[in-house]
C-alpha cells in the first residue's frame, strides 16, 4: 500500500512538472504573439508584475549564458559531454525566459465580479470581490510563511495586501488544496489597482446585500 501511494505521488509531481514546462514553452509562443492569456473577457482589466523581476530575470540570463559559452570552450575536446552540457544549458536558457514570459503573459486580471491573481505559472487564485473585507498597498520586502496565507512575491516584494471576510482555495503547484483568508502579491500599478478593487468590491457588496424594509408603523395608543 505504501509502494502505491508513493508511486501515485511521484506520478503527480512528474505530471506537474511537465504541464509545468509545457505551459513554459506555450508562454514564449504567447508573449512572441503578443496575446496575454485569461484577459479576454469582456471588461476584464490586466494588471502586470513582471517589471519588478525584469532586471534579476535578465542577469540570471545572462549569466546562463556566459555558462553556457565556458563549458563549450572546456569542454571542447570530450564531444559527448560538451553535447550533453550543451543541452542542459541551452535548455537552462529557455525555462529562464519561460518564467518570464509566464509571468509578461499570465497578468493579474480584474472583472466586475473577480479578482484573478497570478504569479508565473505556480499559482492561480480566484477571489470573489465579495469575499474581499479590505485591500491597501502596503510595500513589504520580508515574508514569513503562515497557515491561511499567500505570498506571491516578486523580486522579493509584495505591494498590495488583500484581507478576506472568508477563505478562498486554490491549488498548489502540486495539486494540493489550499485555503487563505490573506494574500500579499505584487502588481506594477498596485495604486490603481486597489482604488478599483475598492470600486468594484463596493458595487458587488450594494449589489448582493438585501433591501431593508420599510419599518413598521408605531403601534397606535388606545384613545
Amino acid at each position: 500500500m505504501i509502494g502505491i501511494i508513493r508511486r501515485s505521488s511521484a506520478h503527480r509531481v512528474a505530471r506537474s512538472l511537465v504541464r509545468h514546462e509545457l505551459v513554459l514553452l506555450a508562454s514564449l509562443l504567447r508573449w512572441v504573439a503578443r496575446r496575454p492569456h485569461g484577459v479576454g473577457e469582456e471588461g476584464a482589466r490586466a494588471y502586470g508584475y513582471a517589471r519588478g523581476q525584469g532586471a534579476m530575470m535578465f542577469g540570471f540570463g545572462f549569466v546562463c549564458v556566459i555558462e553556457t559559452v565556458t563549458m563549450s570552450v572546456l569542454l571542447h575536446d570530450f564531444p559527448l559531454v560538451h553535447s550533453v552540457f550543451l543541452f542542459l544549458d541551452l535548455y537552462t536558457v529557455l525555462i529562464v525566459a519561460g518564467l518570464h514570459a509566464s509571468s509578461v503573459t499570465r497578468p493579474h486580471v480584474l472583472t466586475g465580479t473577480t479578482l484573478r491573481l497570478r504569479r508565473f505559472t505556480t499559482v492561480d487564485l480566484r477571489v470573489p470581490l465579495s469575499a474581499v473585507a479590505s485591500v491597501r498597498r502596503e510595500l513589504r520586502t520580508t515574508h514569513e510563511k503562515r497557515d491561511g496565507e499567500l505570498n506571491m512575491e516578486v523580486g522579493s516584494q509584495t505591494t498590495v495586501t488583500l484581507e478576506l471576510a472568508e477563505p478562498v482555495a486554490y491549488s498548489t503547484f502540486l495539486g494540493r488544496r489550499r485555503e487563505v483568508r490573506l494574500v500579499r502579491f505584487h502588481a506594477d500599478e498596485s495604486e490603481q489597482l486597489v482604488r478599483t478593487i475598492r470600486e468594484y468590491s463596493s458595487e458587488v457588496i450594494s449589489d448582493v446585500t438585501p433591501e431593508r424594509s420599510a419599518p413598521s408603523p408605531l403601534p397606535v395608543r388606545p384613545a
